[in-house]
C-alpha cells in the first residue's frame, strides 16, 4: 500500500471538537491543540472540571505534563453543542467495548455523536478513533446519510498515549480524499518526528488494519507465553531461550516478556472482534490465539496453586507500570481461578476507591499486604517488592512491558 506524499505544511489553522476523554481523545486533543483551537468534551461533569484545572484524570507522564506546563489552545465541555457548533474536525474518541453476546463491538457511542453531529453541524468532518467492526465506517455512512464520516485508527499504548500521538509509528486515515489528506497533514504537524509514514486507505482497509496489528500484537504475547509454559513445565530456562531465539533479526528481542496473558482494554476485545468477522472465512490462527490466553491464565492459576497457598495477595489489577487501567486485565482471571479453588485473596490497589473487589479485600497499605499474605502475584515485578521476593510469583523475566 503506496504512502501518502503529505506534509505538514498542508495542514492549516483549524477549528477541532474531540469527543471523548479517555487516553485516545485527551491525548489527541492535547496533540492537536499545539497548532489548533480544540474544544474537548466529556458527559463526565467532574472529569470536565478536573481537565478544566489542568489536572490529568488519567496516569500518563506527558498529558500531566502538558496540561500543567504547556501552552495549548484548549478548552474543555459537557455542552455538545459548545463542542460541535463551528468545528472543521470533529474527533470521536468514545469507549466501544465488545459485547460477547452480539460478537459486536458496542458502537452505540459512536453512532450517539453522529447523529448529534448530523443535526448541530452536518458540514463538519467525522473521525472516528475509536475502534469498529471491519466495515462498520461504510455502514454507518449509508445509514445516516452522511458522507462526512472517516475512520482513523489509533496505534496508543496507555500510559503512553500523548507520547505515541508524539512519536507516531505511522498515520492511518481510511479515505483517499483531500480532506483526508488534510487531516493527516494535522497529525503530521503535531508530531515531534519528521518523516512519519502517512497511508491513506478505503475505511474497511484502516478498520482491518487496525484489527489486525492488535491481534499480532496479540498473537506475540500468546507465543512468548506459550514458551514460558512449556519451559516452566520441564525446568527449563525461559529467559535463555527467549533470548535465543531473538537472537535472530526477524524476530528481534522486544515484546518478548512472558506475562500472565494479553489483557487490558484493546487486544482482548479488538482479537475477538477480529475473530467474529472471519465468520465466513476459513481460519484457525486467529481462534487459537484467544484459546491459548484462555490456557495460559489456566496455566498460571495452576502454577501458583502448586505452592498451597493460604491466602493469596494480588499486587495491582493493572497491567502495567504508568497505567490507571485494569479493564480486563489478565491478573483478574487469575484471581477468580484462585478463588474458585476455594483460596482466600486480597488485593493491593491503592488507586481503587471500592473497599473489595469482586469480593475480594482491597488492601492500601502495602506494608500490611506484605505481612498478611503468603504469596504475592504480580503480573510485573516491581522494586517496592524485592524485600519480599521470596513470596512473589511472577513471570517477569526482563523487567518491563518490552
Amino acid at each position: 500500500m503506496p504512502e501518502a506524499e503529505t506534509t505538514p505544511a498542508d495542514a492549516r489553522r483549524c477549528t477541532i471538537a474531540v469527543v471523548g476523554t479517555g487516553y485516545v481523545g485527551l491525548s489527541i486533543a492535547i496533540l492537536l491543540a499545539q497548532h489548533h483551537d480544540v474544544v474537548a468534551l466529556d458527559i463526565d461533569a467532574d472529569r470536565v472540571r478536573m481537565l478544566q484545572d489542568r489536572r490529568s484524570p488519567i496516569d500518563d507522564p506527558e498529558v500531566a505534563d502538558h496540561l500543567a506546563n504547556r501552552p495549548l489552545n484548549l478548552r474543555f465541555t459537557v455542552e455538545p453543542k459548545e463542542a460541535y457548533a463551528g468545528a472543521e474536525y470533529i474527533v470521536i474518541a468514545t469507549p466501544t467495548d465488545y459485547n460477547p453476546e452480539t460478537n459486536y463491538f458496542d458502537t452505540s457511542t459512536v453512532e450517539g455523536v453522529v447523529r448529534d453531529v448530523i443535526a448541530i453541524n452536518p458540514d463538519a468532518v467525522m473521525v472516528i478513533k475509536s475502534t469498529v467492526p471491519v466495515g462498520f465506517t461504510r455502514e454507518l455512512s449509508a445509514r445516516s446519510g452522511s458522507d462526512n464520516i472517516l475512520f482513523s485508527p489509533e496505534f496508543l499504548r496507555e500510559g503512553k498515549a500523548l507520547w505515541d500521538n508524539l512519536h507516531p509509528s505511522r498515520i492511518v486515515v481510511g479515505e483517499t480524499s483531500e480532506r483526508a489528506r488534510g487531516f493527516a497533514a494535522l497529525l503530521q504537524q503535531s508530531a515531534e518526528d519528521p518523516d512519519v509514514p502517512v497511508v491513506l486507505t478505503d475505511s474497511t482497509e484502516a478498520e482491518a488494519i487496525k484489527l489486525f496489528a492488535n491481534t499480532y500484537l496479540a498473537m506475540r504475547v500468546a507465543f512468548f507465553n506459550e514458551l514460558d509454559t512449556f519451559a516452566a513445565t520441564h525446568d527449563l530456562n525461559t529467559r535463555q531461550i527467549i533470548e535465543g531465539v531473538g537472537l535472530d533479526p526477524r524476530i528481534g528481542q522486544h515484546y518478548n516478556n512472558p506475562s500472565f496473558g494479553y489483557g487490558g482494554y484493546c487486544l482482548p476485545k479488538d482479537t475477538k472482534q477480529l475473530l467474529a468477522n472471519y465468520r465466513q472465512v476459513p481460519q484457525s490462527l486467529i481462534e487459537a490465539i484467544v484459546t491459548a490466553n484462555t490456557l495460559r491464565k489456566d496455566f498460571v492459576a495452576t502454577d501458583i496453586m502448586r505452592r498451597s497457598p493460604r491466602r493469596v495477595g494480588i499486587h495491582r489489577l493493572i497491567m502495567k507500570a504508568h497505567s490507571d487501567n485494569f479493564r480486563a486485565s489478565s491478573v483478574q482471571g487469575i484471581m477468580k481461578r484462585i478463588k474458585a479453588k476455594g483460596v482466600e485473596v486480597v488485593v493491593y490497589e491503592p488507586g481503587l476507591a471500592e473497599d473489595t473487589f469482586y469480593g475480594s479485600p482491597v488492601v492500601r497499605d502495602l506494608e500490611q499486604f506484605k505481612a498478611d499474605v503468603d504469596v504475592i502475584v504480580a503480573n510485573r515485578m516491581s522494586a517496592e517488592l524485592e524485600d519480599v521476593r521470596e513470596k512473589v510469583y511472577t513471570r517477569d523475566l526482563f523487567g518491563g512491558d518490552q
